[in-house]
């Protein structure tokens, strides 16, 4: 996760708002590692639901943001998009909506409407299905202070069509191995 938050989202600018957090101890990285069964579906619900109750009981400085990976199931991107419905769906129940946010991260990301094959999803390919839990007031004073953040999304298909899929998926493929 640190190789691909390092090389990948900071190292291609992909997200100009997570430099300052690479190596602060505000940054959590946790990984889940239930497995699809559905006992494990309710692992990952705790597990989520845990960071949820730590990012409200934090301060900022301590906890900015958290990136939550699951290592034992989520792998099929359409089991994935289930659990971040429920993931959604637990936000509003638990009276998080407009505080905060979840961004989704999978290594077979597709948006939807865009070719199969473009360069574009790897804007939310992560070496493991990712849930990023990130502080609303946060990601409004980020925007704010941005120049123009509308152009972030097509800066980064930009890039990453120069780079081109090939050399993309292979790098996927790199984090993925470590």
């Amino acid at each position: 996760m640190e190789a691909w938050l390092e090389t990948g989202v900071v190292g291609m600018n992909l997200c100009p708002f997570a430099r300052p957090l690479l190596g602060s101890p505000a940054l959590r990285l946790v990984v889940c590692d239930a497995d699809d069964s559905a006992a494990g579906q309710r692992v990952m619900a705790s597990c989520l639901l845990a960071e949820f109750d730590l990012l409200l009981r934090s301060d900022e400085d301590e906890v900015a943001t958290t990136l939550l990976a699951f290592s034992g199931g989520l792998a099929s991107f359409d089991d994935y998009l289930d659990f971040l419905d429920h993931a959604n769906a637990l936000l509003v129940a638990a009276g998080l909506e407009g505080i905060v946010q979840l961004a989704s991260f999978h290594p077979q990301y597709q948006f939807a409407g865009e070719p199969p094959q473009a360069a574009s999803h790897f804007s939310n390919r992560a070496p493991l299905p990712v849930i990023h839990l990130l502080r609303e007031d946060m990601l409004e004073r980020a925007l704010a202070s941005w120049p123009d953040p509308e152009r972030i999304p097509a800066e980064n298909v930009a890039r990453l069509n120069s780079i081109g899929r090939a050399a993309l998926a292979a790098q996927l493929a790199a984090w993925q191995a470590l």
